[in-house]
Formats: C-alpha cells, structure tokens, sequence
C-alpha cells in the first residue's frame, strides 16, 4: 500500500501521538467547569471515586482522588444518577488510550433526568401499594422446577445453573431468553414471565415453583429497563414467586421492589431458592439422632420408673404378707383355741349324731340313734339300745 507523501521520517510514533494528545488536550482544557449526571459511581477502598459524567448526548470518565472527595462539602450527595458541577482538568492516559477527567471539587446542582423518572414511578408505584411487605410471599422450600428470564449468553445462566444442581441436583431449570438490556428489553422480559404464567396455568404445563429474573451488574442506564413500569407490574402479579437478581449488591432496581424475594446476585439467588441437599441431608440425620436420643431417654426413665415402682410395690406386698401372716397366725392360734376338737388331744372323746351335731346330754339321743365317737386317732360307731 502507498500513501501519498509518505516518508518515514514523518511518521510519528504511538507513544509520541498520546503525548501530543495529552498535551494538547491539558493545555486546551486546564481548569473548566463541567455540568452533567453521574453515571456508573464506584467508590473503592482507596478512597478514590470513579465514574462517568453524562448528558443527553456525550459522556466522559471521571475520577475523584481521595483527597478531594474528603475536602468536598456535599460528598454525600454524589452518587449515582446525581446531577452535578464539577470543576476539573481534563488530561489524557497513554497507557489506556482514553481521556477523563481529574475532578478537583463538586457541587451537587439536583437530580438527574433518569434518576428523576427513577424516583417518580417509584413513589407512584409505592403509593398504590405495589411494593407492600403483605403482598410478598414465601419460596418454596423444595422447588422443583425453576423457571429463569435472563440473557443465554454470558456468565450469569451458567453461573446459577452450576450453583442450583451443586445444591441439588435432581432440579428441573427452564430457560427464557430475554434481552436484558437497551431498547425492548423490558418487553422481552415481561413476555418471560408471561411464558411461565401460562405454563403454571396450563392443563399439563410446566409448572414452575418460582421464577428468577437476572441480569449482572453494570451502570444505572444498563440496568433501567428493570425499572420499566409495564415490567415492574408483571413481576408483581406474577402469580409464580418472583426472584429478582439484577445487578450487584448495592444495585436496587423498581423489579427488586416489585418481587417476592430480592437477591444481591443471581448467584445468591440461586442459593436463596435452591436448599443444599447435603445440609439437610446433615440436618436430618441430626433431627433423628435427637429423636433417637429424646426416645432412649424417655425409654430410659420409664424403665427407671418402673423398677422404682416395682421395688416399692414389692416391698409393700411383703410388709403386708408379714403382717397378714402374723394375723393368720393369731387367728389360727385363737381357732385352735376354741375349736372342739382341741379337746381330743387332751384324751376326751367327741360323740356326734346322725347330722354331725355334738350329743351334750343323754336327753339329746333316743333309742336306736346311731352316734359316732371320735377319738384323737380314729372314731367308732354305736346305736343307742335304750334312752
């Protein structure tokens, strides 16, 4: 290829051209003063603040070292969706080959348009109750069958997939793909839900016991088609649970409000639906070695119990046996005492006549009676010859 004018000695080098640019562009633009909304606001451990500044048609990134964001007066106030003035430098990063701004002071100047629109739907859908804690309802506890809405590509599916089957592994997992940022996305996602709805009402459907919407983390305009008003009332009449996991942690969308259960991550969402089978694998086996415990324990009093009570119950049988023995005995010593035939021992004899009563006198037999003598050893019969 030949380029008219060409020469070698003309020709500059990368690191010569990012010079020029950082130079030209420092000394064109020293000190300036820049209105517009942050976007993207990320405050690190160092101290330092990174973001981008916006408006209807541009944008530029943006950091705000330490020492200026703890000098900054309304450093409360920047954050995300904030308008804001700054006053800045503008400089170029060879490294990176991209220009920012280092941003020296700011001055918070109200909301910006995204946030507004953000805060007003927000405050009309809270009014009417869409949010109310009294509409939320509970996650199964053992879900079979998920339904997801989020994007097939990218780290997010595989992510919950390898979390929820980790966890448990029979799971059925039902993807809708669904465009998850830009324009038409919130339609691609409300006709997620939709699908599962139909499904779970369907004669033979596939039912699903919840549904997640997900989506990984990015800026505040990444993430506002979640903040659809069409999209936020289809995640609230679901009549599936939702599960909202958009974005990061510190990322609240209108659909976060909106759901049943709100997730940090879709990661964590999958935690939060999917039981670990081993945890209550180990929570049934200490359930029903409690039981086994609790039961030989009271198997353990009982018997103690009874053997107490056996020990009692034995010795009170054997008081009473003593005592009704020595009573026995008293008796029996008083009977032979008045019985008759204690006579007999003593060489007297007994008579009887036919019906076993004792003859007392001679007036008591007459002649022919028989009588019956009883002797100590042996008795005799006799039959009175006169009377």
């Amino acid at each position: 290829m030949s380029i008219a004018g060409e020469t070698k000695e003309n020709a500059l080098s990368v690191t010569l051209l990012a010079a020029g640019i950082k130079t030209a562009l420092e000394r064109r633009f020293p000190r300036v003063y820049v209105e517009g909304e942050i976007s993207g606001w990320k405050l690190y451990n160092s101290g330092h603040a990174y973001f981008t500044l916006k408006d209807a048609n541009a944008q530029v990134s943006a950091v705000m070292f330490k020492s200026a964001l703890e000098r900054c007066r309304e450093r409360q106030a920047l954050k995300e969706g904030a308008k804001v003035l700054v006053y800045a430098g503008a400089t170029f990063y060879p490294q990176r080959g991209n220009c920012h701004l280092v941003v020296y002071a700011a001055k918070s100047v109200g909301e910006g348009e995204l946030m507004r629109r953000y805060l007003e739907l927000k405050a009309r859908l809270e009014a009417e109750g869409l949010f109310a804690r009294a509409r939320k309802r509970p996650l199964p506890f053992l879900p079979r069958r998920i339904g997801i809405v989020t994007s097939p590509s990218g780290a997010v599916i595989h992510d919950m997939c390898r979390v929820a089957v980790r966890r448990m592994p029979n799971l059925e997992i039902r993807l809708f793909p669904a465009q998850v940022q830009g324009a038409g996305a919130a339609e691609t996602i409300v006709a997620g839900l939709d699908y599962f709805a139909r499904e779970s009402a369907a004669e033979g459907g596939w039912k699903a016991d919840v549904v997640i919407v997900a989506r990984g983390g990015g800026s505040f305009e990444d993430l506002f088609c979640f903040n659809d008003e069409t999209l936020v009332r289809a995640v609230a009449s679901s009549p599936v649970p939702v599960v909202s996991a958009v974005g990061h942690e510190t990322d609240f969308t209108l659909c976060d409000f909106a759901a049943d259960v709100r997730a940090g991550t879709p990661s964590m969402a999958a935690e939060l639906v999917v039981p670990d089978a081993a945890a209550l694998s180990r929570r049934i086996e200490s359930a029903r070695s409690a039981l086994v415990s609790a039961l030989r324990g009271v198997y353990e009093n009982g018997a103690q119990r009874i053997d107490y009570l056996s020990s009692r119950m034995l010795g009170s049988l054997k008081t009473s046996y003593t005592a009704l023995a020595a009573d026995f005995r008293h008796l029996s010593s008083k009977l032979a005492l008045l019985s008759p035939y204690s006579v007999l021992d003593r060489g007297y004899t007994i008579t009887l006549d036919r019906s076993g009563r004792a003859v007392r006198s001679p007036g008591d037999v007459k002649e022919g009676d028989v009588l019956r003598t009883v002797f100590r050893e042996g008795e005799i019969v006799s039959r009175v010859a006169s009377a």
